[in-house]
């Protein structure tokens, strides 16, 4: 019987890695930051992962839809949430007007004021966001 060759250690790890590749491929959004903020208690941590799972951006907001973004408001000596997690109600010239979660009160945003842009919150994944305790309150 002839001898058999079986992959070195080498090739193990390669598809080791391809298997868990697609296995982290398959993992939703909601999965991998639960996993990757386990142990956080900054709201700052968690907004950086938050920016980057959430990659699906859009410049202007739908009313509708949710979103969650940086923000600096200007008005002096109010409090505001510098990350605020928001159902878009509607837009206007100035800016746009959302629901913001965190508060959870309405509350309008200017334009100039949003740090980047708007990402975009699935309707699935909106109950879990409203749980993760990323909310950064500032006093102008």
């Amino acid at each position: 019987m002839p001898r058999r060759e079986y992959p070195g250690e080498e090739e193990y790890r390669k598809l080791f890695a391809k298997y868990a590749e697609r296995d982290e491929q398959k993992k939703t959004r909601i999965q991998k930051l639960k996993e990757r903020t386990r142990s956080f208690s900054d709201p700052d941590d968690f907004m950086l992962v938050i920016l980057e799972l959430f990659n699906e951006r859009e410049f202007i907001p739908q009313p509708g839809k949710y979103y969650t973004f940086v923000y600096q408001a200007k008005t002096p000596k109010i409090v505001y949430d510098e990350h605020p997690l928001i159902a878009c109600l509607s837009l206007q010239n100035w800016g746009f007007t959302g629901l913001n979660f965190h508060f959870p009160m309405v509350r309008n945003y200017t334009w100039n004021e949003v740090i980047g842009q708007m990402h975009v919150v699935n309707d699935d994944e909106i109950e879990y966001m409203k749980s993760v305790p990323y909310q950064k309150m500032i006093t102008k």
